[in-house]
């Protein structure tokens, strides 16, 4: 696992976090890595780690930001991987295919502070408090337990 590392085109300094999630939006597979690593070598580790814990595993979609490299490597292990284009006739937000489930996933591990900045010093002790965020949404869910926002309010 690497540390924090300098994403050039974004111009910051820290880390990426890859997130895999099922239909539900429950997290299958997470990587931390230094922002300096390339979205596809995140896809693939991603990848991997997936189809290592769910070898059943034939689906995926992914943002634009993962090429075809990532595509490439998912036929390999037999998974079907698909890229998800914004429309470019719209302008702003609007809701694409399967990415609000990811991006739900992300909003709901955000809740827990720890997870709102970066104070891990391992990536490896990021994803562990990723994983720890996720059984506790679980566990909130199965329980049906309310979960107070942002705001503090229900």
């Amino acid at each position: 696992m690497t540390g924090q590392g300098t994403d050039a085109a974004k111009k910051i300094v820290g880390r990426k976090r890859g997130v895999l999630t099922d239909t539900i939006g429950l997290i299958l597979a997470v990587t931390v890595a230094g922002a300096g690593l390339s979205e596809n070598l995140l896809g693939i580790r991603l990848l991997d780690q997936a189809k290592n814990t769910y070898p059943t595993i034939a689906k995926s979609w992914v943002d634009t930001g993962f090429k075809k490299t990532v595509v490439e490597h998912g036929a390999k292990l037999g998974i079907d991987v698909e890229v998800v284009d914004k429309n470019p006739g719209t302008r702003g937000f609007h809701v694409l295919k399967r990415r609000w489930v990811v991006e739900r996933s992300i909003g709901w591990i955000m809740m827990h502070r720890r997870l709102a900045r970066d104070y891990e010093t391992l990536a490896a002790s990021s994803e562990a408090m990723i994983h720890i965020a996720s059984i506790d949404n679980l566990a909130k869910r199965v329980t049906d337990e309310t979960t107070p926002t942002r705001r503090g309010t229900y």
